[in-house]
């Protein structure tokens, strides 16, 4: 008797600890994650995590990029990869194994990219190569985040916008360490893209302080907080100075190390002239497609959909009238005829059409979709100062506690170069069902790792807007064949990049050929094409994510058809994808294979 009930006791006390064990599972990965995020105060605004609380003790910093800090960063991944497996992976939970497998490939991945130690951005991943570039860098960044992110609704709130101006030329000096670390290790961005930044940083200081955005955007800022008139001139006074003596010197700096480095730069493209090069671009492929394609197959794909997709597009121009005219120059005498024209009136009328583009998806989505999002989705222009080289479009995702909706940028610099015909897909794609749909979904699944409800794998999430994209064909979002050659088009510029972006980092292409390729292929403008081309030779890859997260999300829909026959439901589909956040392809496969 006394050892049955020692053998119940034991029991009892295994099953204890198991059950413990599983529970402390999900109190580590919280605890790892904002252990981590807590040093980090600009992730914490964007979050809007504790903004203006009692205990808000960052607001008035900004993040530490220094090489001490990003050098702790990365012991601290090392040190939660080792904890991490100490969990066994076969006593966690379905939900937890989820957690325990895009966890661990998120940590392994920083720590391949830094095996590179070409330099260390404040994330620790040096698979994008160019921390400083034409399209994002601080030089950028840091307005949009104090402009758009820190919100001002008392003095206290006031006072740390101004605690983080004082704090930009400590930020930069950092940046040109970095800069200069990577300069060493044959990093440096090329020659014609370095024209491009200063030429930013030099529109972004032309104009007096007290006109800067800075300062114009943070007087407005003022007007819906309390104040007096005395706290609010000497806020005004306390964000002027710090504009001229902290903000104004450090892109003076950052111009004068980037004429400098000018001088030194070559114009080749691709990161193939890194050391280590051809494997340092097999390793970008590898974290931005979550695959392990090589970069041949990659490219072997690329000319394959670009195949595909002109012989769908040569029937509908076919259909169409224009017999006879190659693809290139059918789509631009479409396009000729689909323009805005260049005016103040226009801009504002290309935002009010795209609203009304999303307006009559919503309908739409309730049969498609088992969850739709609580967050507001708004549309706005991209700001002035970084509209020449920005995207057509791009989203802002909102914060999580839902008081800053998600945002839907549009480039209205320059009309000649946004075709009407092309809209509906660009407004599937950023807002509904696309990337507003996925990411805000993902903020708002309850219990959730907060990890998951932010993480972006880009085969994923840009997968999902692809994929939208066509789903919005194949359920006749529009019926027009001209918005149906504007998908075509769009997808064929994606199945364009794996050929591109292939060529130009692993073929060794020069930027004028990959430019002649992407024009003949999808009859873009040639200015058009250029900026996208500019993007792909600074971020490695990650254009191949689109195309490649489209085909696996089609491909795996296909087989659950397959696999369940009558059962399947589209929504449930859908459901399945997006309510566990965004993940790696290959866990999503594994997931979505167990699924019924």
């Amino acid at each position: 008797m006394k050892k049955i009930f020692l053998a119940i006791v034991l029991a009892v006390l295994l099953i204890g600890f198991y059950i413990f064990r599983i529970d402390s599972f999900d109190r580590f990965v919280d605890q790892s994650f904002y252990k981590m995020v807590r040093t980090d105060p600009e992730a914490l605004t964007n979050l809007g995590i504790a903004t203006n609380a009692p205990f808000d003790f960052f607001s008035g910093k900004l993040t530490d990029i220094s090489a001490k800090k990003c050098a702790k960063s990365l012991y601290e991944v090392k040190r939660l990869r080792e904890r991490l497996q100490r969990y066994g992976r076969s006593r966690l939970s379905e939900a937890q194994q989820l957690t325990f497998d895009i966890l661990s490939h998120s940590l392994d991945e920083t720590l391949a990219s830094a095996s590179f130690a070409y330099g260390l951005n404040e994330s620790g991943n040096t698979f994008n190569p160019y921390p400083v570039n034409q399209l994002f860098g601080l030089q950028n960044s840091l307005p949009d985040f104090l402009v758009n992110m820190h919100q001002v609704s008392d003095y206290r709130s006031a006072v740390r916008y101004a605690k983080r101006l004082g704090e930009w030329e400590r930020k930069f000096t950092s940046l040109l360490a970095d800069l200069s670390a990577r300069e060493k290790n044959g990093v440096i961005l090329p020659r014609f893209l370095i024209d491009k930044v200063i030429a930013e940083c030099q529109g972004f200081i032309q104009d007096p302080p007290n006109e800067n955005m800075l300062y114009t955007s943070f007087q407005e800022k003022l007007q819906t907080a309390s104040l007096s008139p005395g706290a609010r001139a000497k806020l005004e006074s306390a964000t002027l100075r710090a504009i001229q003596e902290k903000v104004y010197p450090s892109y003076q700096m950052l111009i004068a190390f980037l004429q400098r480095q000018r001088e030194i730069a070559d114009d080749n493209a691709g990161v193939w002239k890194f050391p280590r090069g051809a494997e340092y671009y097999a390793g970008c492929l590898r974290y931005h497609t979550t695959t392990s394609e090589t970069p041949e197959a990659v490219h072997a794909l690329g000319l394959s959909e670009v195949a595909r997709i002109q012989g769908e597009m040569r029937e509908i121009l076919d259909r169409l009238g224009y017999q006879g005219r190659s693809i290139k120059e059918a789509m631009r005498a479409i396009a000729d005829v689909s323009l805005y024209p260049d005016t103040a009136e226009a801009r504002n009328e290309i935002l009010s059409d795209y609203r009304a583009i999303l307006k009559a998806v919503e309908p739409k989505l309730k049969t498609l979709f088992q969850r739709l999002p609580k967050a507001k989705l708004k549309i706005e222009a991209v700001p002035e100062y970084k509209a020449k080289t920005a995207p057509f479009a791009y989203y802002d995702p909102g914060d999580l506690n839902g008081s800053r909706p998600g945002v839907f940028f549009v480039n209205t610099s320059d009309l000649k170069n946004q075709t009407k015909f092309t809209m509906p897909t660009l407004a599937y794609h950023e807002g509904l069902p696309g990337h507003h749909l996925q990411i805000a979904i993902a903020q708002e699944i309850p219990n959730l790792p907060l990890f998951r409800k932010i993480a972006l794998f880009n085969a994923y999430v840009e997968g999902w807007a692809l994929y939208c994209e066509k789903l919005a064909s194949e359920y006749e979002f529009t019926n027009i064949p001209y918005h149906d050659l504007g998908r075509l088009q769009y997808e064929l510029m994606r199945a364009v990049r794996l050929v591109v972006d292939t060529g130009i980092h692993h073929k060794r292409w020069t930027r004028e050929q990959a430019i002649d390729y992407m024009a003949s292929a999808t009859g873009q403008n040639l200015n058009e094409v250029a900026i996208e081309i500019d993007r792909y030779i600074v971020i490695p890859g990650q254009a191949c994510s689109y195309k490649i997260g489209m085909i696996k999300l089609l491909e795996l829909r296909e087989k659950m058809r397959e696999r369940l026959g009558s059962r399947f439901d589209i929504a449930r589909f859908h459901s399945l994808v997006l309510d566990n956040g965004a993940m790696p392809l290959s866990v999503l496969e594994e997931y979505l294979n167990r699924a019924e």
